[in-house]
This record gives C-alpha cells, structure tokens and sequence, in this order.
C-alpha cells in the first residue's frame, strides 16, 4: 500500500510537521518502512530508536517501531530521551546500524518530527526525499524484525563525565553553575549528570512537559534566557547554560547575565582546544557556518588554528567535518560539535560538560572569556517571507549581481551559502533558507554607521530583485 506525505514535511534536515494536520502515524509507519528498507538494502539491520518529551511523541514511535520491524529491521528502543542520547546509542554500539529520533527540537508543542542517522552519517537532504519517492511506489521490504529495549542513560552520563578528564576536580569545586532543561527531554539527564559534577549545581525545569509551561524551549532566543538569568543573579553563578527541547543545542550565560552565543561559545572551545592540547590541534580546521562573526574565525587564526566557513545546518556542517578532518565546529544556532574526544555529533549536556572544562583548562572564568571578547555590533538573524520558488533564484541573482557589479564598497564576496560580503564597513549575508519560505539576512560592523550601511546594501539589493525586507519572522 502506497503513501504520500504532505508536501510541507520532508525538509531538508529533517522530517517535520504538525500533529493532526500534516504528521501522524501513518506518516511514522511509511518512514520506518523506507527508513528500513534503505537500511536492508545497504546491509545493515539494527535501528536504535528514541523519543522527546512531546504528547504525541510515543504514538509516532509506536507506529515508526511498527514500520521498522515490518521492513525487517530489529529495534532497539531507548526511550524517552534528549537527541543526542540516540546519537550516542547508534555511534557507541557495533550492533546499531542507524538511528532516529522523534523529536519537534524547538518547535511549538503541536510539532512533532524526525531526525536520523544512517549507517554513522547524518540523513539529509536527497536521503530524506528518496524516503517520500520510496513510500509513493511503496518500494519496501518485507520482513519481520524483533524488538528490544536498552536503558542507556547511565552510561550516556558516565560518557558525558570524560570531557571532565585530566582536569583536577579541585580547581571544580568552587563552581557554581545553573542549568535551564526548559521542560525539555534533556532534564532527566542533566539532573542525573549535575549529581555527579564538583561544584554546586542549580536547576531549571528539569520535568519533562511537552507543553513548555515555562518559556518556549529555543536558547538562542534571549527572551527564553530570562528565567536562567535570574538564577544566576539571585544565586551569584558564575555561568549559566541551557538547552534546546530535545538537548542538542546549547545556549549560554555568564556571570553578569551576558548572553554568549553560539558562535562566542564556539571561540571559547576553540581556543580551549588549540592553546592547552600541546602541539595535538596545533593548525587544526575549526569550522564555523557563515552566519558566524568575523571575530572568531579571527580568533581561531590568531590561535593557530584554521578556520574554514561552510554552509548553515547541522547535517552539512557534520558532513564537512568529515571529509575535512574538523575536531570542532558550530552554529550560529547553537549546535555544537566535538570530534576530538568525542563522537563528532551536536550534544548540548556535553558542550555545557566542555565549557566547565575549557574555563578549568584556560583558568579564567566563562565571564573572563566572555569579557576578553572584541564588541562587535550585529544584527539579529533577520527572517522575512519570501515566496518558496523565489527564495533561490532572488539569491542566485543577487549574487550575479556582485560578481558583475560590486560596486566600490565591496571588498570580497563568499559565496558558500547565499552570499556574505565584506565591506570596510564589517559584512552583510543574505542566504535563502533550507526549511522555510524565507530569506535571511545578517550584518556585523564596529560602529554604529557602519551598521546602518550595511543593511542600506542589504536593502538595495533585494530593492534591485523586486523583494523587500518588512518585518522579520519567528522560526
């Protein structure tokens, strides 16, 4: 029997939509069937699978187990869980040959989806559309695979407590740290792990709702940092971290209630890793997405390290830290990844484990490193709605336009992912969205005329394609 998914779903980093409306569980059960069958067919046959704290997330596990084991495929169902937990299920176990995890990540509570890996690489883009062309032809195995369950848990927190290594716990206990789960599938973990840690440890909605009571569970939104800002002030931390709704990216901040993001966090880890490793990481690739600020990939040069930027989204950036060798890379977003002494993938209970380390390591506090920081002036991520089949062509001609044209005040032009321009002024990006009908736009200067410049560029040139800026929208 054949299905159709809803054109809205599969999207190129994942599998999303909306309970009752566009995801459900025949769309679970048609992905385990093609999920399992492209597993079979590439020789493999064990899939570990976890779920979010979402209301709906065990009745799409359910359905996709149902479709899985109808492929063939043995289960291995770890349960409720943070995504990287079903990371570290298929990365630390010989016998799994992929994963998938159901997860909304930060959506809305009526959200729901899936993210997967395949065969230790991350499952994107064409993989995910072959899933749609395999359920429309009902091209599936048919089989009948077993079922088992494994509480990993335990061991998972033990993992976490390696990034601590070689670092004397006494330099640790005078830490005082706040941690924000955000009602999120990350809390049963970080209360297990934060038993364990040196210092003291206070803790933010760590019951798992998936009607976020709280504050919505997106930490690179400031307005959901509030509730962790008052903590650390009312309790004097010295930092703070918080996570995403299925735990696979950090937010960040420091003693004074500064916000770090994601890529200040990633200048921290990096320098982390190319000052006290000795000669290990010395001129190692640190990879950054373009919507990253020119003062880190400043700094990791100025660390002995090269930097390298790539394209927005975490499975490309995994994907590059393949090929290129990368111990470490991250997001704008939040997503971090550890390929050093780690598996490789986005792991926000571990990137907090890392930051206590890097402070320890570097003997200055998250505020210092924080503080050490050039004062960049920069936009927010800016969204606005642009038609799904204008998204690409405006960007194509846009960057046309500056390869022909530039005009005086272009110095370079990048065009990884969309197009980043640099001007004496700082740099704007304009880059087309991968998940959504909408274009994105960026700008970073030293002043705050120079500031205004660049998003005077960013307005000519959609101007010049016939789009306008208007009011930026949410995620």
């Amino acid at each position: 029997m054949t299905h159709t998914f809803d054109s809205t779903v599969l999207r190129e980093y994942d599998i999303r939509g909306i309970i009752g409306e566009t995801l459900g569980p025949d769309d679970a059960r048609a992905i385990g069937r093609s999920f399992g069958t492209l597993l079979n067919r590439a020789g493999g046959k064990t899939v570990a699978v976890g779920y979010d704290g979402r209301v709906s997330s065990p009745m799409l596990e359910h359905a996709l187990v149902e479709g899985l084991t109808a492929s063939g495929c043995d289960v291995v169902r770890i349960g409720m869980s943070a995504t990287p937990m079903l990371y570290y299920a298929e990365a630390s176990a010989e016998e799994v040959d992929g994963g998938i995890q159901i997860t909304g990540s930060h959506n809305p509570p009526n959200y729901n989806g899936f993210k997967m890996v395949f065969q230790g690489r991350p499952f994107f883009g064409a993989d995910i559309q072959k899933l749609g062309e395999m359920a429309a032809a009902a091209d599936w195995i048919d089989g009948a695979g077993a079922v088992s369950t494994r509480d990993i848990m335990g061991e998972y927190v033990e993992r976490m407590l390696e990034g601590l290594t070689g670092i004397d716990t006494v330099t640790l206990e005078g830490l005082k740290v706040g941690w924000d789960a955000g009602n999120g599938s990350a809390g049963p973990a970080l209360e297990m792990l934060a038993a364990k840690l040196p210092g003291e440890h206070h803790l933010l909605f760590t019951d798992v709702d998936g009607h976020f009571p709280n504050h919505h569970p997106d930490p690179t939104v400031e307005a959901n940092l509030a509730d962790l800002r008052t903590l650390v002030a009312e309790k004097n931390l010295d930092f703070g971290v918080a996570f995403d709704g299925d735990g696979d990216r950090i937010g960040a901040i420091d003693g004074t209630g500064r916000v770090i993001w994601g890529d200040q966090l990633l200048m921290i880890y990096a320098e982390d890793l190319l000052k006290t490793q000795g000669d290990t990481y010395q001129g190692a690739t640190i990879i950054a997405d373009v919507k990253a600020s020119r003062a880190l990939f400043d700094s990791v040069e100025a660390n002995g390290g090269k930097p390298l930027m790539w394209k927005t989204g975490h499975s490309l950036i995994k994907s590059k830290m393949k090929e290129t060798g990368s111990p470490l890379a991250g997001e704008m977003s939040g997503h971090v990844f550890f390929a050093d002494t780690y598996y490789g993938f986005d792991d926000a209970l571990y990137a907090g484990i890392r930051l206590l380390a890097a402070s320890a390591r570097l003997g200055k506090s998250v505020t210092e490193l924080r503080s050490a920081m050039p004062n960049m002036l920069n936009t927010p991520e800016m969204r606005f709605q642009v038609d799904e089949v204008r998204k690409f062509p405006a960007i194509a001609e846009i960057s046309d336009r500056l390869a022909n044209n530039p005009g005086p005040e272009v110095e370079a032009v990048n065009a990884t992912d969309g197009v980043r321009v640099n001007t004496k002024d700082g740099w704007w990006l304009l880059r087309a969205s991968n998940t959504q009908d909408v274009l994105v736009a960026r700008a970073e200067s030293d002043t705050e005329d120079g500031l205004a410049r660049l998003i005077s560029q960013i307005d000519e040139q959609l101007e010049l394609s016939g789009l306008e800026r208007g009011e930026s929208v949410g995620h």
